[in-house]
């Protein structure tokens, strides 16, 4: 049973930085590869903010305030201006910013890993299963914030506004819809969904780099994918899914070597089966 919860909590952070690919690419239709180092942003921020004293609240805002900022600046600078550009001019682009954003970290920071002082929940016990307090927090906090996503997308009208770009862009804007002004609030709630993730990640590993947000990012793009690439609730489910395979994986001493090996197994057996994803829809193209 505790495998099985800590996997879920694994897959709702998984499944917060899937949501960040997920809507960038159903609206911008673009891949944002620099999207997994915002949570390095993140978990930056919440370090210097321990580290000066300040609350695990209070850093937490200051993690949400920078990832936004980051994730606007990122989307005005960088892809704004390829906006009508080729999809691999823009590929290309997110992997340069991932990749300064990486290399700015190291010149402020160091390349050794920074040890951040995190709060400890301690365990508690659940049907004679120890569970961490962290992992607790992070299911039911990570399924709140996905359960407000999906209330905000289809309940508001910069939500349906979001829907409408996404399916149409160039009628969405016959309509009066200012694309620019949607794809910049998707930027921003993508990256204060990373700036969660970065938080939650720091409650099971308290230690941040320049590279941290590398794998989790490739990780999350792979949920992303299996649950279909431009599909919220696909998000949600393909990070769920890829966390409690990973902590099975892990608790199997035969195959926890092989852990990252299985996970990028199941997405090209997904790919082969169904190459929209388990939730994805086809799409027509207009001649």
């Amino acid at each position: 049973m505790s495998t099985v919860l800590d996997g879920l909590s694994l897959g709702a952070i998984y499944a917060l930085i899937a949501l960040g690919y997920t809507m960038v690419y159903g609206i911008a239709k673009m891949l944002n590869f620099a999207h997994g180092d915002i949570i390095m942003v993140g978990a930056y921020a919440i370090f210097v903010t321990l580290a000066a004293g300040g609350h695990v609240g209070i850093a937490l805002l200051v993690a949400v305030l920078m990832c936004v900022v980051f994730g606007i600046v990122i989307e005005k600078v960088a892809y704004r201006p390829l906006r009508g550009a080729s999809p691999l001019a823009v590929l290309i682009t997110a992997i340069g910013v991932s990749y300064l954003l990486q290399s700015v970290a190291q010149i402020i920071f160091g390349a050794k890993a920074q040890t951040v002082s995190i709060v400890s929940f301690g365990t508690v016990k659940i049907a004679s299963a120890e569970i961490s307090v962290s992992s607790l927090i992070t299911l039911v906090v990570g399924a709140v914030i996905m359960a407000a996503l999906t209330l905000f997308v289809k309940n508001t009208r910069t939500g349906r506004a979001m829907l409408a770009v996404s399916e149409d862009r160039g009628a969405a804007q016959l309509m009066g819809i200012n694309v620019n002004r949607i794809i910049m609030i998707t930027f921003a709630i993508g990256s204060a969904l990373a700036a969660f993730a970065s938080i939650f990640y720091l409650m099971q590993i308290p230690s941040t780099e320049p590279t941290l947000g590398s794998m989790p990012g490739i990780k999350a793009f792979t949920a992303a994918v299996i649950g279909g690439i431009g599909s919220i609730p696909g998000a949600m489910i393909g990070g769920v899914l890829l966390g409690v395979i990973e902590k099975i994986c892990l608790s199997v001493p035969v195959l926890a070597p092989y852990t990252t090996a299985v996970e990028f197994a199941m997405l090209i057996l997904i790919l082969l089966v169904r190459p929209i994803g388990l939730l994805g829809k086809k799409r027509r193209e207009k001649v």
